[in-house]
């Protein structure tokens, strides 16, 4: 039998770390919660993507009665994006929550497996790596890729 180990690079860092653009990313995110529509979870999630032509989009969690018929902030944001700038390319997104107390979670937490596999299609259209960052209330995870995310992920590159 073989074995191999599959390892990803995850950076810690504070909000005064991220350079003006990764900041200003984590601020929409962070933003975005408070037009989440979660009554019933009361898990309030925010994402921010940039764009290669410069824009930003962001998009929140949408919940409903009728679950799983609702949305994630990430899906939220990602298919907005694509639909209204069909041909820009993901470059960076950030990801927030609010817990049920409704303050920002201490711990960054990560999109789930259908928005970890929607954003992957989105950066192989962009042909390489986007950044994800992961954001909690002090603190940033930053990761190389939305693939690291997935791993044994099936891609093109």
């Amino acid at each position: 039998m073989k074995q191999f180990e599959i390892t990803i690079k995850v950076e810690v860092l504070g909000y005064d770390e991220l350079n003006s653009d990764e900041e200003q990313l984590a601020l929409l995110a962070r933003e975005a919660t408070e037009r989440s529509y979660a009554p019933y979870s009361n898990f309030r999630v925010g994402a921010a993507i940039a764009l290669d032509n410069g824009e930003i989009v962001s998009g929140a969690n949408q919940e409903n009665v009728a679950y799983p018929s609702g949305t994630c902030a990430e899906r939220s944001a990602c298919f907005y994006a694509h639909a209204r700038y069909p041909q820009a390319k993901f470059r960076r997104i950030a990801v927030a929550a609010r817990g049920t107390d409704g303050e920002f979670v201490a711990d960054p937490v990560a999109p789930c497996g259908a928005c970890r596999q929607s954003l992957l299609e989105y950066e192989m259209l962009a042909g390489g790596p986007v950044e994800v960052l992961l954001c909690g209330k002090d603190k940033v995870y930053r990761l190389p890729s939305v693939v690291s995310m997935l791993p044994l992920a099936f891609t093109d590159f």
